[in-house]
């Protein structure tokens, strides 16, 4: 596993070792953030389920000017601030140890809003509604927010949820990923 593009291309992450947790594979991830040329820069990321960290690592090495990562699982946790450490990254990344499936209160407003979100929770969980439900009231979102789930594909997500609005779904194998925005 590594970083896709931007200042740290080609740094090699950590990666867990076992199952347990399910990393982005670096082709998902670099899709992704095809699709999200010009939205990364400057922009404040909240990576939810965060495993390695690697979505919010790809997003500062594109130019974020902050990541809060976010996951419960102590193996991760420990790999998210590896790989924070190996970039360099101290300085702009915040670890916060929650279970994101009871609420956000640990991101309720705090001053900057977040404005590109990533969600990659345990694939057939059925999380997502509630997850977004809790981000939603969690009031630290920017109006029109991007919001990217990765999920697997036979778990389809409504068009419309707790104030977002699906606006793009693409299809890589067994994941999928869709792309909403933050209508409030």
């Amino acid at each position: 596993m590594r970083i896709i593009g931007g200042t740290q291309r080609g740094k090699r992450l950590s990666s867990p070792g076992n199952f347990s947790i399910r990393p982005t594979a670096d082709r998902v991830r670099e899709s992704i953030f095809n699709i999200l040329t010009g939205w990364v820069s400057d922009s404040r990321v909240l990576d939810l389920f965060a495993g390695t960290g690697a979505m919010g690592l790809e997003a500062l090495s594109r130019g974020a000017k902050s990541a809060v990562f976010i996951d419960n699982h102590p193996a991760a946790l420990s790999l998210i601030k590896k790989n924070i450490n190996v970039c360099g990254w101290t300085e702009y990344a915040e670890i916060i140890r929650w279970d994101p499936t009871r609420n956000l209160n640990c991101i309720k407003y705090q001053g900057e809003l977040f404005s590109l979100v990533f969600i990659d929770p345990p694939y057939r969980s059925g999380l997502m509604p509630s997850v977004l439900d809790s981000l939603d009231r969690s009031n630290a979102l920017e109006s029109k927010a991007l919001v990217t789930v990765e999920h697997v594909s036979t778990e389809i997500l409504d068009d419309k949820i707790s104030g977002f609005a699906l606006e793009d779904r693409r299809s890589y194998g067994k994941t999928l990923v869709s792309f909403f925005r933050y209508m409030v």
